[in-house]
């Protein structure tokens, strides 16, 4: 035990943690529903949270804009101090959506910690593990998506690019110690210098098109199932192609 311990410490700071020995088995839709239905309390907690924030940050805005509107109506000069307002609400808004963010990573964070652990992450587990390195993580954040949209805008290629190495980042970040842009030039090297690698990325475009379609055919409900199933495949499908280890 003190060994195996040992081991995956040693794994955290100098390179990818120790995975369970359940993620290098070939990833199936039936084991990925089953990782899913355990760790349903927690997914829907936080969706829930991500819910709250947004919503708290959505009325917190409207209020900001009402007031405005409310002590300036009629008066002169009310356009700019309305618009002030709403300017206002548009930055009080700010947090609340960095902050739901930042929760919302969980729903790709608890499968990467499912499967380098080997263990089924409960609520408490995935909020703990969130706080105690959330500037980490939210750099992390800004990173991928300031490359990402950089990316898009540029030639859209290079933005879906980045958007592929997504799961293997995510469980870099998660799982290890490595700091964050050696985490993200690592991830693409995992995913785009090798021929493990280049397959990985043809499961996730097909898994995306099946979540496309399963989307479309449910007026969009049955992303609410599919996609939560497909981070599960996806982290799995990672290890057993060796792109993580």
């Amino acid at each position: 035990m003190l060994v195996a311990n040992a081991a995956r410490t040693f794994g955290r700071v100098g390179r990818l943690s120790l995975a369970s020995s359940a993620a290098y088995e070939p990833p199936s839709v039936e084991r990925a529903w089953q990782a899913f239905l355990a760790h349903l309390p927690t997914i829907l907690l936080i969706w829930v949270a991500c819910a709250v924030i947004s919503g708290l940050g959505v009325v917190v805005s409207l209020g900001f804009t009402a007031v405005g509107i409310a002590l300036t109506s009629g008066a002169a000069g009310s356009d700019t101090v309305s618009g002030l307002a709403d300017l206002l609400g548009s930055i009080v808004q700010l947090p609340f959506m960095v902050l739901s963010s930042l929760v919302g990573v969980l729903f790709l964070a608890v499968p990467a910690l499912h499967y380098a652990t080997g263990e089924t992450i409960g609520v408490e587990q995935a909020f703990r593990t969130l706080v105690q390195r959330p500037w980490r993580y939210l750099l992390a954040g800004l990173l991928f998506s300031v490359v990402g949209a950089l990316g898009l805008i540029l030639c859209i290629l290079p933005g879906v690019a980045v958007s592929l190495v997504g799961p293997v980042y995510v469980n870099r970040i998660f799982t290890t110690d490595i700091p964050v842009l050696q985490a993200f030039t690592g991830s693409f090297q995992a995913v785009y210098g090798s021929s493990k690698g280049w397959e990985f990325v043809g499961i996730q475009v097909l898994v995306f098109l099946v979540v496309l379609a399963v989307a479309v055919c449910t007026c969009g409900l049955g992303a609410l199932v599919a996609v939560p199933v497909s981070t599960f495949y996806l982290q799995n499908a990672a290890y057993h192609k060796g792109v993580l280890s």
